[in-house]
C-alpha cells in the first residue's frame, strides 16, 4: 500500500467537510485539477454544500453527494455550465478515500462528487480525480456507507453535509462571494395571506370590561381628532397649506424654473393643451434653448477665471523669503562651492603624488629595459608629430609612405642594398679568420647603428634564407641499419610472442630448481 502513496503526487489545499457521520479533511490535488479544485473550492466558500445530502450510497463502492436538490440530477459549477474533465498519468482510482467528480458523460462535470469506499480501475479515464481523505477521518467517510439503502441506490436516512470550510486555500483569487441562497425544498407557489384581521377578546381578563371601555375611548378619540402636518400648523412661507394636484403642479414648475423642464414634459404638456396652439411649445423651446445657453457660457467664463487666478499666482516662494535668509542662503552656497574646490586640488595633489610613487616603482635598473624604452619614446614622438589624424591629407601621407617602402624593396631586391649580412652567413663555416672578421663587422654596424634611424636600417629588407646543405637529399633505407636506426618492438607480433613465452618458461623452470635445492 506504501508504493500507492509514494506514487501520488503531492497536494496542496486543504477542506473540511463537517458531516452527520463525522468530520472529513479532504487535500486537493489543486496543480495536477486546477479547474475542478476551483469550483470545490468557491463552492464551499460560498456554502453551496452546507446542509446537502448524501444521495446515493453503494456500498463497497462509492457514496456520491454535492447536489443541493437531493436528487441526483441538480447542481451547478462556479463557470456557469459543465467543464472539461482532467486525467492525470499519477491519479488512479486503485484505493478507498478518493475524491472525484461526478458526471453523466464526458465533459460533463457541475457541483456534484463522490468518495470512493474501494478500488475502482473500471472509472479511470471517466472521472477527474481532484482530492483524497487523509488521516483517521477516512473512517468517517467509511461510516457514510452504513445506512440502510433503498431502490435507485437511495438511503433511508441520508447523511448530511453540515457545512464546509476551506483550510488551506491554494487560489490566492478564490473569495467567498455574495450569493444567495435557494432554498430547493421550498415550494414555488406564493404563501396566502390570510385576511382576518385580529380582534381582542376581553372576556379573557379579569378585569375585561374597564379594558374593553378603555379602547372605546381611544378609538372615538382617534375617529374625531383630525391629524394636523406642520403645513397647517406652522406660519412658514415655504410651507404650503393647499393640496398639490396635477395642474398645480405644472404650473408651480413652469414658474419657478422653465428652464429645468424636460422637453418630453413639455412635449406632453403641448399635446394635452391642443387648444393653445402651437404658439406655447415654441416658445417653451425657446425659453429652455436660452436657460441651456446661459448656463454653458457661465461655466465657460468660471472655468476661465479660475485659470487666470491660477496663472497669477507667483511661481515660487521667494516673495515670502525675508532678507536674512536670503543672505544666509547666499553665504551657504558660498561655502560649499569653497570646500568643493579645495576637494579638487587635494584630488589633483593625489593623483600628482600617486603618479610620482608608481613612476618611481616602475623605473627599471637594466641598462637594455632602459634604452629599449628611450628608443620607444622617441619612435612615438616622431610618429605623433609625422603621422595626421584625419583628413584627406592622411590619404596622401599613407600613399607617400607606401611609395616610399616599396622603393626600399625595389632598390633591396635589384642588389643596391649591402649584402654583408648574406656574405657573412655564406662564409663563417670556411674558417675561424673569417668568422672573427664578420664579427668584428657586426659589431661596427651596430655601434653605427646608433646614430642612423630605424627608418635607415634596411638589413632585413635585403636578407635572404639560405640552408646549410643546398644538394639533394637521398630518402633513408628501412633494411639499412645506421646511427639513426632503432629499434620497433610490436608486443603483438607472433615472434615476439613466442620469445615472452621461452622467457616465462625459463623463469619457471630456473625457479623449480631452486626450490629443488
Amino acid at each position: 500500500m506504501s508504493n500507492i502513496y509514494v506514487q501520488e503526487p503531492s497536494t496542496s489545499g486543504k477542506v473540511l467537510v463537517v458531516t452527520t457521520s463525522g468530520d472529513i479533511d479532504i487535500e486537493l490535488w489543486s496543480k495536477e485539477t486546477p479547474k475542478a479544485c476551483r469550483n470545490f473550492v468557491q463552492l464551499c466558500l460560498d456554502g453551496y454544500y452546507d446542509g446537502t445530502i448524501i444521495h446515493r450510497i453503494i456500498k463497497g463502492f462509492i457514496a456520491q453527494g454535492g447536489d443541493p436538490t437531493g436528487t441526483g440530477e441538480g447542481g451547478e459549477s462556479i463557470y456557469g455550465g459543465p467543464f472539461k474533465d482532467e486525467f492525470h498519468q499519477r491519479l488512479r482510482f486503485n484505493r478507498r478515500g478518493l475524491v472525484a467528480m461526478a458526471n453523466a458523460g464526458p465533459n460533463d462535470n457541475g457541483s456534484q462528487f463522490f468518495f470512493t469506499l474501494d478500488r475502482c480501475d473500471h472509472l479511470n479515464g471517466k472521472h477527474t480525480i481532484f482530492g483524497k481523505v487523509t488521516g483517521p477521518t477516512l473512517y468517517n467517510m467509511l461510516q457514510l456507507a452504513d445506512r440502510d439503502v433503498g431502490p435507485s441506490d437511495r438511503p433511508h436516512n441520508p447523511p448530511v453535509i453540515k457545512r464546509t470550510e476551506v483550510l488551506s486555500n491554494p487560489f490566492p483569487d478564490v473569495e467567498k462571494r455574495e450569493v444567495q441562497q435557494h432554498d430547493y425544498n421550498q415550494s414555488s407557489e406564493p404563501a396566502i395571506k390570510s385576511k382576518s384581521c385580529a380582534t381582542k377578546n376581553f372576556s379573557l381578563l379579569s378585569f375585561g370590561e374597564e379594558a374593553e371601555e378603555d379602547e372605546e375611548e381611544v378609538v372615538t378619540a382617534s375617529k374625531s381628532k383630525k391629524i394636523v402636518s406642520s403645513h397647517d400648523v406652522l406660519n412658514d412661507p415655504k410651507l404650503s397649506a393647499r393640496a398639490v394636484t396635477e395642474d398645480n403642479r405644472d404650473a408651480s414648475t413652469d414658474q419657478a424654473a422653465p428652464a429645468a423642464l424636460a422637453p418630453e414634459k413639455r412635449k406632453k404638456q403641448g399635446s394635452s393643451d391642443e387648444s393653445g396652439g402651437s404658439g406655447s411649445d415654441a416658445s417653451g423651446d425657446e425659453q429652455y434653448n436660452a436657460a441651456m445657453k446661459q448656463r454653458i457660457t457661465d461655466k465657460l467664463r468660471q472655468k476661465k477665471k479660475a485659470k487666470t487666478e491660477l496663472t497669477a499666482q507667483p511661481a515660487d516662494d521667494d516673495d515670502f523669503i525675508s532678507p536674512r535668509q536670503r543672505e544666509l542662503d547666499r553665504k551657504k552656497a558660498e561655502l560649499r562651492r569653497e570646500a568643493l574646490m579645495i576637494k579638487k586640488s587635494m584630488q589633483k595633489k593625489d593623483d600628482s603624488v600617486e603618479d610620482d610613487k608608481r613612476q618611481e616603482k616602475a623605473a627599471p635598473t637594466n641598462e637594455a629595459v632602459v634604452d629599449y624604452r628611450k628608443q620607444l619614446q622617441q619612435y612615438g614622438e616622431r610618429k605623433k608629430s609625422q603621422i595626421k589624424k584625419k583628413g584627406a591629407s592622411r590619404e596622401s601621407q599613407a600613399l607617400a609612405l607606401l611609395e616610399k617602402f616599396s622603393g626600399r624593396v625595389r632598390k633591396a631586391s635589384s642588389g643596391q642594398v649591402e649584402e654583408s649580412s648574406l656574405s657573412a652567413i655564406t662564409s663563417y663555416s670556411d674558417d675561424d679568420e673569417m668568422a672573427s672578421s664578420a664579427s668584428a663587422s657586426a659589431s661596427t654596424k651596430v655601434a653605427n647603428a646608433d646614430d642612423v634611424d630605424a627608418d635607415d636600417d634596411s638589413g632585413w629588407i635585403s636578407h635572404s634564407l639560405v640552408s646549410e646543405d643546398t644538394g639533394p637529399r637521398i630518402a633513408k633505407d628501412a633494411n639499412r641499419v645506421t646511427e639513426d636506426t632503432y629499434d620497433i618492438s610490436d608486443p603483438r607480433h607472433p615472434i615476439n610472442k613466442r620469445r615472452r613465452q621461452a622467457e616465462k618458461e625459463r623463469q619457471r623452470s630456473k625457479g623449480h630448481r631452486s626450490h629443488r635445492l
